[in-house]
C-alpha cells in the first residue's frame, strides 16, 4: 500500500518518530493485515530491524508501546515483528468529508500520452477500443495525480498505405458508389485495392509512386490527400465525442514530414546509417533486425516519423513521462526506437515507455479494419448496446421522460463495452461477451453506474440536499459494515496512484467493483435489519449515513469518469 492512503501516511509518521531519526518514512511499508481483527494496517519492522540491528519482534514491541493513542491511531498493538494499528474512524470519516481523495504528487510534472491513433480513411473499429479507452484512463490517472497531460492522437495519416487510397481513388474514385465520398467509401476504395493486388502485384509499385508524389509534395495529390484527411477526422469527433474522449492534439504522422530531415542528420552524423539491400537502416545492440529508416526508393517509415516526433514531444513539452498505448504486437519496433534514441545520445529515451495490450475480440473473432464492414463498427456496438439495456431502464423507471431515457441508455450502453475492456489486465486478451458486459450485477460497468443512481435515489427518498458532509455527526456511524465502506473509500487514492504508476487502469476498475460490493453489503444489512437503514427515522443517524452514502457516490462518479463511464442519476 502506497502513503497515497492518507491514514497509512499518518501512521507511516507516527511510527518512523517512534523508531528514530534513523528510519523515514518512505522506509516502512504500510499494508493490510491478513485479519480484520489484528487491526486496519500492519507494518513490518524487518527493514527498520536490519538498519538498526535489533531483532524485528523486539523492536515491533517498542514502537507499540511507544506510539500515541489520539489522531489517527486508536489502538497499538505487537504481533511478532508487526504492528498492528486500528484507527479512529471519526478521524477517518472527518478526513474524508474535508478532502481531496488523490494525492498530487504529479503537480509541476508532464506525461505525453499517445494513444487512440487510427488511420485515416477508416472506421473507428472496435478493436480501437482498448487504445483509446486505455490511453483515456491513463490520461485521467495522470491529471488526478496533478501531472500536466498532453493527450496526443497520433493519427496514421502517412505512409505506403495511402498511396493505395490515392492510387485507388484515381483508378475507381469517379464511381457513383463511391460518391458522395466519406469514410465508408473511403474504405471500400482501400479494401478493393488490397484485393486488385492479389492478382496485379504491380499495383504496389503504383501505390508506392502515388506516396512519392504525396512525399514530394505534389499540389494536386496533397489537396485529395488532405480531403481524406478532413472528411475522417469528422468522422472520428463524432465517435470521441460519444465516448467522452478529448485529445490536446491530433497531430498525424504527417505533422513530421518536415521534422525528419533532422533526424536522418542526426543518425548520419553519429554514424548510424546503413545501407542493406537498397534501404536505409540502423544496426541495434541485442537486436536480430536493424530499424528501417528510409525504404530504397528514399521514403519515410513508421520509425523516422516515430523518432522525430519523440525529439518533437520533448523539446515542446519537456515531459517526464511519454507512454505510447499501442498495441503489444508493436513491441519490437518501440524497444527498436527507444535504442535508437539511445544511440542518438538522448538520455531521455529511458522516460518513454511502450503500453502494451492484448487483444480483443468480438463473438470469438479478432476483430480487425477490413472486418469493421462485417458489423464490427465501433458507433454500431455501441448503438447496439444502448438498444439493449434501453427497455430495462424504462422498466425500472416508468416515470422517466424519453430524453432522460435516451441519454441514460447511451451513457449505460457505451458505459458497459468501455468496462469490458478496462477491467481485465492490460496485457490480458478480451473477448466482449454481451451478457457479462450489460449485466446489472457482478463485474459490469452496468452495475457501478446502477450503485451510483442508487446513492442518488437514496438522497431523493429521503428529500435530502445534495451535501450533508459539513454537517454529519460522523460519531454516530459506529456498525462494521458502514466502517467497511469508509476504510475503503481511504484507498481511493491509493489505487488511482498505483493504476498510474503501473499504467494498469484494471487496478481502479477493481477497486471501484470492490468499493460498489461494500455500500451494496450495507445497503442488504439496511433491509434485513430496520436500524440499520440508510434512511432512517433518527435524523441525525440519518444525515451522517446519507453523508457517507455522499462520499461514496462521489468515489464513484469520479473513478467511473476516469475510466470512461458517467454515472447517471437514475437507471
Amino acid at each position: 500500500m502506497s502513503l497515497a492512503n492518507p491514514a497509512a501516511a499518518e501512521i507511516a509518521r507516527a511510527v518512523a518518530t517512534a523508531l528514530g531519526p534513523e528510519i523515514r518514512p518512505d522506509d516502512l511499508k504500510v499494508e493490510a493485515p491478513p485479519r480484520p481483527e489484528l487491526g486496519d494496517f500492519a507494518v513490518g519492522m524487518f527493514a527498520a530491524a536490519r538498519a538498526l540491528r535489533q531483532p524485528p519482534p523486539a523492536l515491533a514491541a517498542r514502537v507499540a508501546a511507544a506510539l500515541p493513542v489520539g489522531g489517527v491511531i486508536a489502538r497499538a498493538t505487537a504481533t511478532g515483528p508487526y504492528v498492528n494499528l486500528a484507527i479512529d474512524r471519526s478521524w477517518a470519516l472527518r478526513w474524508l468529508a474535508g478532502n481531496d481523495l488523490v494525492p498530487t504528487p504529479g503537480a509541476g510534472k508532464v506525461v505525453c500520452i499517445d494513444y487512440s491513433s487510427p488511420n485515416i480513411s477508416k472506421h473507428l473499429a472496435y478493436h480501437h477500443i482498448r487504445s483509446t479507452m486505455l490511453g483515456h484512463a491513463l490520461a485521467e490517472l495522470h491529471r488526478a495525480l496533478g501531472w500536466t497531460v498532453i493527450g496526443i492522437n497520433h493519427v496514421g495519416d502517412w505512409g505506403t498505405t495511402h498511396g493505395m487510397l490515392l492510387a485507388a481513388y484515381a483508378r475507381w474514385g469517379h464511381e457513383e458508389s463511391y460518391q458522395p465520398l466519406d469514410v465508408t467509401a473511403l474504405n471500400a476504395l482501400y479494401v478493393r485495392y488490397r484485393e486488385a493486388m492479389k492478382s496485379e502485384p504491380a499495383l504496389g509499385d503504383e501505390a508506392r509512386a502515388w506516396f512519392k508524389r504525396l512525399e514530394d509534395g505534389d499540389p494536386d495529390v496533397r489537396a485529395r490527400w488532405q480531403r481524406f484527411r478532413d472528411v475522417s477526422m469528422a468522422e472520428f469527433e463524432a465517435v470521441y465525442q460519444l465516448l467522452g474522449v478529448r485529445f490536446d492534439h491530433d497531430l498525424g504522422e504527417s505533422f513530421y514530414e518536415d521534422k525528419m530531415p533532422e533526424i536522418l542528420g542526426l543518425l548520419e552524423a553519429r554514424g548510424l546509417l546503413e545501407e542493406s539491400e537498397g534501404a536505409t537502416v540502423v544496426r541495434l545492440p541485442d537486436e536480430k533486425d536493424p530499424l528501417l529508416i528510409k525504404t530504397r526508393d528514399g521514403t519515410t517509415l513508421y520509425a523516422t516519423r516515430d523518432l522525430a516526433s519523440a525529439l518533437y514531444r520533448k523539446r515542446t513539452w519537456a515531459f517526464d513521462r511519454s507512454l505510447y498505448v499501442v498495441d503489444r504486437g508493436q513491441s519490437q519496433h518501440f524497444r527498436q526506437v527507444f535504442k535508437c534514441l539511445t544511440l542518438l545520445g538522448f538520455d531521455w529515451a529511458s522516460q518513454c515507455e511502450h503500453v502494451p495490450f492484448g487483444l480483443v475480440r468480438f463473438g470469438g473473432k479478432k476483430t480487425s479494419t477490413r472486418g469493421a464492414a462485417g458489423g464490427f463498427l465501433l458507433r454500431d456496438v455501441f448503438r447496439e448496446a444502448a438498444e439493449q439495456v434501453r427497455p430495462i431502464i424504462a422498466e425500472k423507471n416508468p416515470d422517466m421522460d424519453a430524453a432522460t431515457l435516451e441519454r441514460t441508455a447511451e451513457w449505460v450502453g457505451v458505459g458497459a463495452v468501455v468496462f469490458a475492456n478496462v477491467l481485465p489486465q492490460r496485457d490480458k486478451d478480451v473477448d466482449f461477451d454481451w451478457d457479462r458486459a450489460m449485466a446489472l450485477s457482478g463485474d459490469s460497468g452496468p452495475y457501478l453506474q446502477y450503485t451510483a443512481a442508487r446513492c442518488s435515489n437514496l438522497r431523493r427518498r429521503a428529500g435530502a440536499p445534495p451535501s450533508q458532509l459539513a454537517t454529519a455527526d460522523w460519531s454516530r456511524l459506529t456498525h462494521d459494515a458502514e466502517w467497511a465502506v469508509a476504510r475503503r473509500l481511504l484507498d481511493f487514492g491509493d489505487h488511482v496512484a498505483r493504476a498510474a504508476a503501473s499504467c494498469e487502469p484494471h487496478l481502479l476498475a477493481h477497486y471501484l467493483l470492490e468499493l460498489a460490493g461494500d455500500f451494496s453489503r450495507w445497503y442488504t444489512l439496511g433491509n434485513d435489519e430496520p436500524a440499520l437503514r440508510i434512511v432512517c427515522d433518527d435524523p441525525e443517524l440519518r444525515a451522517a449515513r446519507l453523508a457517507l452514502t455522499e462520499l461514496v457516490r462521489g468515489a464513484l462518479e469520479r473513478g467511473l469518469g476516469i475510466l470512461g463511464l458517467r454515472a447517471p442519476d437514475q437507471m
